[in-house]
Parts: structure tokens; C-alpha cells; sequence
């Protein structure tokens, strides 16, 4: 197996780390693997690469995908730092509500798996951070939506007051505004 796959707060999302391999040349490593990501019991199709580039403190999110076209999603940073962020929004889950932190970096080469039903987000930690995600449905922009990164009533610390967000970030509602019938 090409990868370690290590638990989280909450059990459906997972760190996958890959299994680096160095020497002086520089180094390799999977940073997907359909076999292994299905024996870890992530039978997730992907459909869809989405990449983005952004400046130290550039926040983005919480957002998420309405149904019929909810997204899990396998976040990888290529170059940078990010501060990863991931909300259960389903409502019969025992961690309904809850947001977990993590801390990704290109150079260790992990990814964040997370399945449909979450709203994900990031904080760019370092100079800048290039991230890449698969999606496991389309982008539909009719049923984009998502949730304010400061919400008080998830209490997530980004270690940051003044992020730069979007303008459509800023517009986004707090979480008891959310419609749980549509995720």
C-alpha cells in the first residue's frame, strides 16, 4: 500500500499520508491511488480537479455543495502552507456541527479527505500556497453555498481576525441560516 490512512476527530475524514521516497535526485511518491484509497474503504469516483492559487492570509470558504450535487473532496497542497478546515453539516451525524483543523503542507505531501456532507475552507499560512482538490461531482454553481468562516456559533480559531476573504465570502450566512434539508 502506498499510503498510511490515519483517523480523525471525525471518522469519516482522513489524513492520507503518502509513502515518500528520497534519495539525491530529490523524491516521488502516489499522491493518488484508486487500489489503496478503496482498501482503506474511500470508494469516492472523482470527476472533477480543481486549483487554486492564493497570497498569505487569503481565506477561503466554508463552502460545500447543495443536493444533488454535494462533493467529497481529497485536498493536496503543492506548494505552501495551508491552515484546512472541514464542518460536518449532516444532521444525523453524531458529529453534526462540529469543525476540525488541520495543517497541510506541500512538503509533506499528505492529502485531506473529506466526504460529501462537510463544508471545507482554508487559511493560506505561508507566503503563498498553491492547493489542489478532487471533487467527486461537478461544479454546479446554482447549488454553491456555504457558511461564514468566523461564525461564532462554530468557534473555529483561525488564528487570524482580518483574513482576506472574497466578496462573496463575506456574503455568506452563519451556520443557523443554513438549509440541513439541502446538504
Amino acid at each position: 500500500m502506498s499510503f498510511i490512512f490515519k483517523a480523525t476527530e471525525i471518522p469519516d475524514v482522513m489524513i492520507c499520508k503518502p509513502k515518500i521516497f528520497e534519495d539525491g535526485r530529490g523524491y516521488f511518491f502516489e499522491s493518488w491511488n484508486q487500489r489503496d484509497f478503496s482498501k482503506a474503504g474511500i470508494h469516492t469516483t472523482f470527476v472533477q480537479d480543481n486549483q487554486s492559487f492564493s497570497v498569505k492570509n487569503t481565506l477561503r470558504g466554508l463552502h460545500y455543495q447543495a443536493k444533488p450535487y454535494e462533493q467529497a473532496k481529497l485536498v493536496r497542497v503543492l506548494s505552501g502552507s495551508i491552515l484546512d478546515c472541514v464542518v460536518d453539516l449532516r444532521s444525523a451525524s453524531a458529529t453534526f456541527k462540529k469543525g476540525i483543523l488541520f495543517e497541510l503542507t506541500a512538503e509533506r505531501g499528505e492529502s485531506l479527505y473529506i466526504p460529501e456532507g462537510f463544508a471545507h475552507g482554508f487559511l493560506v499560512l505561508s507566503e503563498n500556497a498553491m492547493v489542489l482538490y478532487k471533487a467527486s461531482s461537478y461544479y454546479a454553481p446554482q447549488y454553491e453555498r456555504g457558511i461564514y468562516w468566523n461564525d461564532p456559533d462554530l468557534a473555529i480559531d483561525w488564528g487570524i481576525c482580518n483574513p482576506i476573504l472574497s466578496e462573496k465570502d463575506k456574503q455568506l450566512p452563519r451556520l443557523r441560516e443554513i438549509h440541513y434539508d439541502e446538504i
